[in-house]
């Protein structure tokens, strides 16, 4: 196996984490700010599995979804409920001798589904905000699902519990894997990680052009459903899902040919991007492999091929990023 040479900017090794430095003002008030944004999403949850109809209007879908909208409930409950335990593996000093496993996997999964909404709802607030969001008329024309207020409340929350966790992680990050990218990238990573990444970038592209195509208006591949329900909003979600694909297939490019770039940069660009694309790719192809809603006939063929592509390319990328980061310890 071949070494790699150590860069000058490393940090030394050390097979014990730093210790954590005394908090200062900052990290108690993200730790609050993130577990209280936690509360509306929770609260809803626990109010619609006690039988409330508190946010869903009379004609909704979701009154007629029976045992299947309740197991939903209960698993995205459970999901926002693993916030609170992340938040105090972030914070507390016994969450620098937590397995990396048992920390990175439900970060990179909490990255990968909060992404999109932090790039999308801003940006969809906006088009509202500008006038070109769905018109009074277009909004009553749709079948009844949830009160406008909800995806406020909800989505809000979700913004702030992502910004939240990244500002904790990051700092949790640097202490106790601060090695890993500090520095040049050094080396080109093997040959074999080299074809996965033109394999993830090529993927990333193959997404690229087909959200951004969908974004703009396009509808081949789409059911008529989907045509119908086609907004400016919409095309700001197809946007993100794009760079996040796009993400992903530069970050991994960038990682596996190496060079003098700091490492910080491709890894952050792999790590959103993969874990963005892989996320939201199996939970929307699972999502639409379940019991539809109402009455519609759900995505076409070819948007869950587009899904699976995305778990695809996303688990390329992420590949690349384990191997990446497996040869900065070996280094």
């Amino acid at each position: 196996m071949t070494t790699r040479a150590v860069h000058k900017d490393h940090a030394p090794q050390s097979s014990a984490p730093a210790p954590a430095p005394a908090p200062g003002a900052g990290r108690p008030i993200l730790t609050a700010v993130a577990l209280v944004a936690t509360v509306p999403y929770l609260a809803l949850k626990v109010a619609w599995l006690s039988g409330s109809r508190i946010g869903i209007p009379d004609g909704s879908v979701l009154l007629e979804a029976g045992p299947f909208l309740t197991v939903a409930n209960a698993v995205t409950l459970a999901m926002d409920a693993c916030v609170i335990l992340l938040v105090l593996v972030l914070t507390r000093p016994w969450g620098l001798r937590t397995p990396a496993w048992m920390l990175t996997v439900p970060v990179f999964t909490a990255t990968g589904l909060l992404t999109p909404i932090l790039l999308g709802f801003p940006g969809q607030l906006l088009v509202r905000t500008l006038g070109f969001g769905d018109g009074p008329e277009a909004a009553a024309a749709r079948e009844p699902f949830l009160d406008s207020w909800v995806f406020i409340v909800v989505y809000t929350g979700f913004t702030v519990q992502g910004l939240a966790l990244a500002a904790l992680f990051v700092p949790y990050a640097r202490r106790r894997w601060g090695r890993r990218w500090q520095g040049a990238m050094g080396e080109r990573l093997p040959s074999p990680t080299g074809v996965v990444a033109a394999a993830a970038a090529s993927g990333a592209l193959v997404l690229g052009v087909v959200f951004l195509y969908w974004a703009f208006g396009g509808t081949a591949g789409l059911s008529a459903e989907q045509v119908e329900a086609h907004s400016a909003e919409s095309a700001v979600g197809s946007v993100v899902h794009a760079v996040c694909a796009l993400a992903a297939g530069a970050g991994a490019l960038l990682l596996a040919r190496g060079g003098a770039l700091r490492a910080r940069w491709p890894l952050g660009l792999a790590w959103v991007g993969a874990a963005a694309t892989l996320a939201w790719g199996a939970w929307m192809l699972n999502a639409s492999l379940g019991p539809q809603l109402g009455h519609g006939e759900g995505p076409s063929t070819a948007v869950q091929l587009i899904y699976a592509g995305q778990m695809v390319t996303g688990s390329l990328a992420t590949a690349v990023l384990t191997r990446f980061l497996i040869s900065r310890r070996e280094s």
